[in-house]
């Protein structure tokens, strides 16, 4: 017996412009026929584009069907057949939400349809939005509780801006959609999760918020959007962590297939349908949504170790087996695409720093990946390419392969945040450490970094240190914020620590926090919920306003 269509997910919302939006979603079927219905009544229909994902795979480490962690299906990377279907919806005016599904009609003619939800053009200026702020989510132990917690506190939000770290290895396919644990990207900003959590034995289920089947998402490129090497190892993992600079990859390789000889953005790209700009695509770009102007960086670099006797690919160290074999190196955390002074990025920042949408914007936001302020561990080293440095006996071998990052020639500090400081930018908004802090320059701009659902690695501050080598030439910061900040106490009800004493942020693997961009009023409210006590309410812990 032949089983009915299933939708590999539910419809998201992409792309809006003054008069339409696109509607995207997926299936494990080509299908005969792929469309959106819409409309007050829904009369009227838009056929889908439909494509194929060309790196989607799984492997011994995908929790899948019935694979588990102790009962394997896969050996090693196996291709995954997944569509992608895009449909724009035309006609639209502004401000006026309408109801819409999808249906996909497989070829035997059996069909599925999705339930009804809403979908609007891009908002006018001076309409009052609710934005979620979020990050990091790599199915993470939290996240499925952190979104539910969202739709239930603020009810529907107008958009969502995910600061990258969508998920951990982008060409599994499962960490997109289907996860066994529950808590795959996907289900949970659709209310779809089955993630369970257990405190003293009690077990709760969570299952996110229907977030983007209503409300459009603008991403960014987090490290972990990056794959390394095109199947040169046996696991996915091994190849997100084989990433060489494009340079490197062009003497070993020579011009053919760079990307796959060195790393790519090929599946993040492929399901997403973004802004384009004419130098990066959809890895960087401009949109207006209502009264903001968003401006999307490419600011991402390679996590490598930082361990020194490790016989892993270190931030600061190579393995000494690896010594004389360089095609294996890791080069330390290489910069995935340059943003330093005079680089294309940066040149690309400057005109939309001028251009007349963003000088008229009411509310003018950067996000990117990499955190310019955080007490996280993740700010060190300085965000600069490596300084390699290969130590030798006497003989000419090898003893050492060792890295340097300068923190004078750190890009985000040096070349970026003063492009950002004189075009009057209000705030910018960063992950990657997974905890919240929040940071205001000597001008008034704010920094913010509200990436905690779970998995936090602490914060540097009090007692507690990151992993900083020592007898280096360059001072690696240990203790609090590298660039010179100080962080901003929660205005309302900020965390105890041990001693009593207010904490300047959260980092926890059972509290979770999530943030709200409230553009009528210009406030930027933060909430935290505690896990340990499922019955608890939400709690506002911190709200500051950024001036128009």
């Amino acid at each position: 017996m032949i089983s009915a269509p299933q939708l590999l997910t539910d419809p998201f919302l992409q792309l809006p412009t003054e008069t339409s939006v696109r509607v995207v979603w997926f299936t494990e079927f080509v299908g005969d026929k792929h469309l959106v219905i819409y409309g007050e009544k829904l009369d009227k229909s838009a056929i889908a584009k439909t494509t194929k994902l060309s790196r989607t795979r799984e492997d011994q480490q995908s929790r899948v069907a019935n694979q588990t962690k102790n009962g394997q299906i896969y050996q090693k990377p196996v291709k995954r057949e997944i569509w992608r279907h895009e449909a724009e919806v035309t006609g639209l005016v502004a401000n006026v939400r309408i109801p819409y599904q999808v249906t996909s009609i497989r070829e035997d003619g059996a069909r599925v349809s999705s339930e009804v939800f809403t979908l609007a053009p891009t908002p006018k200026p001076g309409t009052p939005l609710k934005i979620l702020l979020t990050s990091d989510h790599q199915l993470k132990p939290m996240t499925a509780a952190n979104l539910q917690k969202v739709v239930e506190t603020v009810g529907n939000v107008d958009g969502v801006w995910f600061a990258g770290d969508l998920v951990n290895v982008p060409d599994r396919a499962s960490e997109w959609f289907d996860d066994n644990r529950g808590n795959a990207l996907f289900p949970g900003l659709q209310g779809r999760a089955n993630y369970q959590m257990e405190n003293n034995g009690v077990k709760v289920t969570y299952t996110g918020g229907k977030i983007i089947q209503n409300a459009p998402m603008f991403t960014c490129i987090g490290n972990h959007e990056v794959m390394g090497r095109f199947a040169r190892t046996a696991s996915l993992d091994d190849e997100f962590n084989d990433t060489i600079p494009r340079e490197v990859a062009q003497k070993l390789y020579g011009e053919t297939t760079l990307k796959n000889n060195s790393f790519n953005t090929y599946t993040y790209e492929e399901i997403f349908t973004l802004p384009q700009t004419k130098a990066g695509s959809k890895t960087y770009y401009a949109v207006t949504f209502g009264d903001v102007r968003l401006v999307v960086l490419y600011i991402t670099n390679m996590w490598r170790h930082p361990q020194l006797d490790s016989g892993i690919k270190g931030r600061y160290i190579e393995p000494k087996k690896d010594f004389n074999y360089p095609e294996n190196w890791g080069y330390g955390q290489l910069i995935y695409e340059p943003v330093f002074a005079g680089s294309q990025q940066y040149n690309w920042l400057k005109q939309e720093l001028n251009s007349s949408e963003f000088e008229q914007a009411k509310y003018k936001v950067v996000m990117f990946h990499h955190p310019p302020h955080t007490l996280g561990d993740n700010i060190v080293p300085a965000y600069t390419n490596p300084v390699t440095i290969i130590e030798r006996d006497n003989e000419g071998n090898i003893k050492a392969v060792r890295y340097e990052y300068p923190k004078s020639a750190d890009y985000i500090i040096r070349d970026v945040i003063p492009l950002l400081e004189a075009a009057n930018v209000q705030l910018v908004f960063y992950g990657h450490s997974h905890l919240w802090n929040r940071f205001v320059s000597s001008s008034g701009m704010h920094f913010l970094e509200t990436s905690n659902v779970g998995n936090s690695y602490g914060a540097a501050w009090g007692e507690r240190k990151r992993e900083v080598p020592t007898g280096y030439p360059e001072n690696y910061t240990a203790i609090g914020d590298p660039n010179g900040l100080e962080p901003v106490l929660p205005t309302i009800a900020p965390l105890l620590g041990e001693d009593g004493k207010p904490m300047p942020y959260i980092a926890s693997n059972e509290i979770t926090v999530f943030s709200i961009f409230d553009t009528g009023t210009g406030i930027i409210s933060s909430y935290r919920f505690d896990t340990r006590k499922p019955n608890s309410e939400v709690l506002k812990f911190d709200e500051f306003k950024i001036n128009s």
